[in-house]
Order: structure tokens, then sequence, then C-alpha cells
């Protein structure tokens, strides 16, 4: 007889939702599939306590499904605790479409998935991510109602990226006055990692206040444009993680904070508008606690896309949600207090704080 030995991997493919290791108890994972227009897609529904999960579709050319299943599953339970932790009636949710968004990416690829949303029936709204555009909501909203990030002229609230680098320019103010003593950025030295439509927003709130803003992406010609644009440095640096700065920004692909990057930080503070910037929250948050830098957490800072975009589903207006978005920074103060009092990470505190929030509407959901 002979006995096959499986490694690790080999097992964990056995179960590759359930046993996926970002699967985190979520409530429904939906794969689209469509021949004619080419999608191929997976919805993330990870809680719907708080409301129906909202969440932008991301399209990204993953190396294969495995990776695709993956974001999947750790964007949508990051969405379920921004929502949270930002007081909005939500759950979380996301989505990815395999493929090149430059290359792959049509109307009717898009119209499709939008039925696959419509077909949920308002248990997961979508909104636009990395890879998808104001105009693919409205192509979206031609076939379902439950989409938001629509375009102004179309009844929506537009873009949410300004919205979001505001949060996160509010994120990285009170971190600065949390670990500086001054929220004030004049004269920080601060790098921007990824230069998309938030990190050039955001690259504008900074360098407008007076800080000494580098810049990096694995785009060159976009370096060049927001460099002469703003008057903000190109890093040419051998390794950006190691790099000189008082702040580090990441606002590209999350898990950037990995064991190959953290112990070469310099920097005293991250805060940025990546997702998921911690690849082992637990883990990478407690060496980051260990060696005095402060985290804001990504799911905080970044809220204000969903903030905006919640306009939409409530009816409140662009001021009201660049108010709510503003107020980041008062809440950014409560979770270092609250995770320095309780001698946790910031990650852990925001966590702790978001999941009571929704164990509470549980409860109160349970007795009804």
């Amino acid at each position: 007889m002979i006995t096959e030995v499986l490694t690790p991997q080999e097992l964990h493919k056995i179960d590759p939702v359930f046993g996926q290791v970002s699967f985190n108890d979520h409530e429904q994972v939906v794969f689209c599939n469509d021949k004619d227009t080419g999608l191929k897609a997976i919805i993330g529904i990870h809680n719907t306590v708080l409301g129906p999960a909202l969440g932008g579709t991301r399209m990204w050319k993953y190396a294969n499904e495995w990776e695709a299943l993956n974001d999947v599953l750790r964007l949508s339970r990051g969405m379920t605790y921004k929502s949270a932790i930002t007081g909005l009636n939500l759950g979380g949710g996301k989505a990815v479409i395999i493929g090149d968004s430059k290359i792959d990416k049509t109307p009717e690829m898009i119209r499709k998935f939008g039925e696959y949303v419509n077909s949920l029936s308002g248990k997961y709204i979508t909104a636009e991510d990395v890879g998808t555009t104001t105009e693919d909501m409205d192509n979206i909203r031609e076939v379902t109602k439950f989409v938001t990030g629509v375009s102004v002229e179309k009844g929506g609230s537009g873009n949410p990226s300004p919205v979001t680098a505001y949060g996160v320019y509010m994120g990285m103010k009170a971190a600065a006055k949390y670990q500086f003593g001054s929220e004030k950025l004049d004269g920080k030295k601060v790098l921007v990692q990824g230069i998309g439509h938030v990190g050039e927003t955001l690259v504008d709130f900074l360098t407008k206040e007076g800080a000494q803003v580098e810049i990096t992406d694995i785009n060159q010609g976009r370096l060049e444009e927001i460099s002469a644009k703003y008057g903000a440095s190109i890093f040419t640096g051998s390794d950006i993680y190691s790099a000189d700065v008082d702040i580090y920004s990441p606002c590209a692909l999350g898990a950037t904070i990995n064991d190959e990057t953290i112990n070469k930080l310099k920097a005293r503070v991250i805060a940025g508008a990546a997702n998921n910037q911690l690849a082992n929250d637990s883990v990478h948050g407690q060496i980051l606690k260990g060696k005095g830098i402060l985290y804001a957490p990504d799911f905080l800072i970044n809220a204000g896309g969903i903030i905006n975009v919640y306009a939409e589903i409530v009816g409140y207006d662009s001021a009201e949600a660049m108010r709510r978005t503003e107020n980041i920074y008062n809440t950014t103060l409560e979770i270092f207090a609250f995770a320095e009092q309780n001698g946790i990470t910031t990650q852990e505190a925001a966590m702790r704080i978001a999941q009571n929030r929704i164990d509470t509407r549980k409860k109160e959901n349970a007795t009804k």
C-alpha cells in the first residue's frame, strides 16, 4: 500500500474556500462566470449584521485564482470593520474581476457583472475600486440599482477617491499629533507609495501644507507627471522601506508591511490608503508597536470613500460626507488612546471597537 503524504499547501487546496487562510466566517462567496463576455469574478460577502454588504469591485490581473480568492476574502472582511468603525449601517463585501482592466474590460463584461450583483437582491452593493471607474458604475446602474459611486450627472456621488484621500489626510494628521505632538505636517518627510487617484489627491493635500513629499510608483510616466504637477520629489533610493522619512504612506496594494520589510522601516508613522497593509494583523501589528512605530489602521483612515458613496443610500449631501470624513481625525485619536490604555496594538484596538458594535447589533437583532 502506498501512503500519500500531502504538504500543507496541498491540504490547503482540498478546501478551496472554507480552507482559505483568509476565510473569516464569510456569509457567502459567489463565483461569477460568463463565457460570452469573458467575465470571471468573485463576490465576497463577509458580514451583513449592520446592513447590506457594500464594497467596491476591483479588476486586477491576478497570477491565479487562488490569489484572487484570497484578495476578495481579505478585502470584504476589511469592509465589515471599516463600516463598523465608521458608524455606518453597512456590512462588508467586495468583488474582484480577474483580468487586465486596460485590455480585457468591456462595457458588456461590466454589465454582465452587474447582472450577478442584481441577482443577490441587495445583499451586496458594489462601487468602484482599483481597475474600475465611475463610468463602469454607470454601466452597472443600467442593469441593477445595487450600485454606488455613480456619476453626479446620473444622480450619484461621483468618484469617491478625493474623499478617501481626505480621510487618509485627516488620519495622518491625527497620527502626527499623537506621535510628534503636533498635527502640522509642514516640514515632515512623507513617502507616498502609489499615486493613483487617491495617492495623487493625498500628495496635493500634503504639498499644500508644506510637507516634504517623496513619491514612488511602478509607472514612471505617472511619477514624472505628479512630480511636475505638485512639486513632489521622485524617490530615487534603492529601498523604499528603509527610506529616512517621518511618515510612510502606502497607497497601492496591500501587505507591504510584511516579514521582509518591517524591520527595515525608519518611519515613525504609517498612514496610508491601501487596504490590508499588514500582511499579518496580529504579528506585524505587535512588531510595529514594539518598534515604536505608530500605525493608523487602514480600514479606519481610508473610510472616506465608503462614507461618500453611503450618501447615495441615505441621502446626505457632499458637505455632510466631508464633515463625516473629517471626523476620522477624532476617531483615530480615540483609537490610539484606547490602544495605549489597554496595552494593545492600534490595529487590535480598532478591531475590538468595530467588533463590539457588530456584536451589540447582533444581540439586538436576536431579541427582535
